[in-house]
């Protein structure tokens, strides 16, 4: 068979395009150089990781030995409301459990970005929408590509973390802490919420670069990525398979590793599906955690691929973010103008 040179470059061409679009990677050569990478910082991310945890557990219990005196002081105001909820439901444990890790997260992420939907749709109140991100973007929002994205949420929530709450709920039991009819001390808390976020960490940054390799990405994570400005509900907006991958059990795992308290689970849940439902809103909020870090993995793809940014930093997958004007950004707004006004983009040079 004879291949003329036309047809290897337009193979080669198409090829390396399919690369470009389909993993984030411009060559296989940048890709495989990306890999070894990974592997290679492994050893290195655990270590940083694992000192950060002990210096931040440090600093934390000086901290918190205040924070628990005002706990101690406060009536035993949480205490009281746990003992009343324990026995509204007669201490039956699934009930407590489903209600503390199913219910009360599923309320906060839905009443927080209800709220967030509104303005996507209506472009109401300015007070939010005057801080979106990617100016021009989803205003308004494709209301065809909302509807299908919640569909999915709701799929996701109800036929996969759901279910996935059976396995754990044996879990914790078996530790037979969890239903405890005493909370866990204020210090405590502190310190598996820490545990909880640097596992997060680990698990997500390196089952998200997973996923983009080119074969998972084209079939898996291409999904999620149908948003290149993303809003709140795209959180959850996933393949099943990468929703227990890299969404549930990267955040289902501290809490099993440690026995944790129903209470503490279901504060954890909550604060994490809140938080990553913030990272895709696309509004740079006052006083809220800034969303810039994974708003641009989603404008760049092969960039930001972590939670805290600690991994991307270890790993080199954060350089083109850290030259970007969303760097700049990158940061608690403490006033009320908008980032994009106080850092606004370089004027693009007319040609």
């Amino acid at each position: 068979m004879i291949f003329s040179p036309c047809s290897q470059t337009v193979t080669c061409s198409s090829s390396a395009t399919w690369m470009k679009r389909d993993s984030g990677y411009p060559t296989m050569a940048a890709h495989q150089d990306q890999e070894e990478k990974l592997w290679v910082a492994v050893k290195m991310s655990a270590i940083v990781l694992g000192s950060a945890l002990l210096i931040f557990t440090a600093l934390m219990n000086s901290v918190s030995w205040y924070v628990q005196k005002i706990w101690d002081t406060s009536g035993y105001f949480w205490q009281t409301t746990w003992l009343k909820l324990y026995d509204l439901f007669e201490g039956r444990e699934w009930s407590l459990f489903l209600f503390g890790a199913a219910l009360v997260p599923s309320l906060a992420f839905w009443c927080f970005n209800g709220i967030l939907m509104v303005a996507d749709v209506t472009g109401k109140p300015t007070f939010i929408t005057r801080y979106r991100i990617q100016l021009g973007k989803n205003d308004p929002v494709d209301t065809q590509k909302l509807r299908q994205a919640i569909h999915t949420a709701l799929f996701n929530q109800f036929f996969i973390s759901f279910p996935m709450l059976v396995p754990m709920f044996y879990v914790m039991k078996w530790w037979g802490n969890t239903f405890s009819k005493e909370l866990p001390t204020f210090q405590w808390f502190l310190m598996e919420l820490s545990i909880f976020t640097l596992i997060e960490e680990i698990l997500f940054y390196y089952s998200h670069r997973l996923v983009h390799l080119p074969l998972l990405y084209k079939h898996i994570h291409k999904k999620h990525h149908e948003w290149t400005a993303p809003i709140g509900v795209v959180s959850i907006y996933a393949h099943p398979l990468e929703h227990i991958l890299s969404n549930t059990l990267p955040v289902m795992t501290g809490p099993m590793l440690m026995g944790s308290h129903v209470a503490v689970i279901a504060a954890w849940f909550s604060l994490a599906l809140v938080t990553t439902s913030i990272s895709h809103c696309g509004y740079h909020l006052p006083f809220l955690p800034s969303p810039e870090f994974h708003d641009f993995h989603h404008l760049k793809f092969n960039q930001c691929y972590g939670v805290l940014g600690v991994l991307d930093y270890l790993h080199g997958t954060d350089d083109v973010f850290r030259q970007s004007k969303a760097y700049e950004r990158h940061r608690v707004l403490l006033s009320l103008t908008p980032l994009s006004k106080s850092i606004p983009d370089i004027p693009k040079k007319a040609e």
